[in-house]
Parts: C-alpha cells; sequence; structure tokens
C-alpha cells in the first residue's frame, strides 16, 4: 500500500512477486452484510484474494490427505481494515463471511479462466457440518 496526501495506490498482484503463478481472469464478487459465499475447492486453478471494499472473514479448510497441514482451518479478517492478498492453493476448501455493515466487494484473480461447460469448483454447503466449521461470530 502506498498512501499519500491524495489516497493510496495498491498492488494487487504482480508477475514479479514470489506468489504468482500466471493469469487466468480477475472477477469481483459482493457479499451483503452476514452473508457466507463457501465451501468449494478448485481441481486446477489457485486463486488470489482480495477484499477491495468493506471486510471479510476469509475461511480455508486443507482437506488434502498429504498436506503437513492436513485438517487445519485458517481464518484471515482482511479488507479496508487489513489490506492483503491471500493465496489460496487448489484442493483446499475456501469460502468468505461479509463481517462488515455494508457491501464486501472481493477481488479474485485465479489462475486459469473459468470454463462454463466444465467449472473445476466442487462444493460444500457452508453449514452441513461436513467441513468442522462454524461461520456465526463468537464473541469473546
Amino acid at each position: 500500500m502506498i498512501p499519500d496526501e491524495r489516497g493510496f495506490l495498491m498492488e494487487i498482484l504482480r508477475a514479479d512477486d514470489d506468489i504468482y503463478e500466471r493469469f487466468g481472469q480477475a472477477y469481483v464478487t459482493a457479499a451483503y452484510p452476514g452473508v457466507v459465499k463457501a465451501w468449494h475447492y478448485h481441481r486446477l486453478q489457485t486463486d488470489h484474494f482480495c477484499v477491495m471494499s468493506g471486510m471479510a472473514k476469509v475461511v480455508l479448510y486443507d482437506s488434502r490427505e498429504d498436506s503437513p497441514t492436513h485438517g487445519e482451518i485458517n481464518e484471515f479478517f482482511i479488507g479496508e481494515q487489513r489490506r492483503q492478498v491471500i493465496k489460496i492453493p487448489n484442493f483446499v476448501y475456501h469460502g468468505y463471511k461479509n463481517i462488515g455493515t455494508g457491501t464486501c466487494l472481493l477481488l479474485n484473480i485465479p489462475t486459469e479462466t473459468y470454463n462454463y461447460s466444465e467449472p473445476d469448483e466442487f462444493r460444500v454447503d457452508p453449514h452441513s457440518g461436513e467441513i468442522p466449521y462454524d461461520w456465526n461470530r463468537h464473541d469473546g
């Protein structure tokens, strides 16, 4: 983030960043306050999430049997109060919840273009209990 008296500039993803693999496309998804958009994973693509407006809780669940972080949950609180890009590997379940008071805009820069005839997207209901995570707010 590069702030000055006029505002700021934020570089989100550059071709010379360590986390960069390749460019597939860029899109923005919106969620209204309290909305959960989860769970899914991709077999081919890697995602790069950045919240452009509002605040989100981005959650990852690693179900990969051969992974050293198998079964672990990671939470990231990102957006206007914490500018960050999160790289989400393929085969890792992920989703997000708008934790702000206005519409949350999340930019994703995946490594693959969306294939409308054969989507690389495998979903699980966020409230089914299949993934051991509770999307409700927990007060101290």
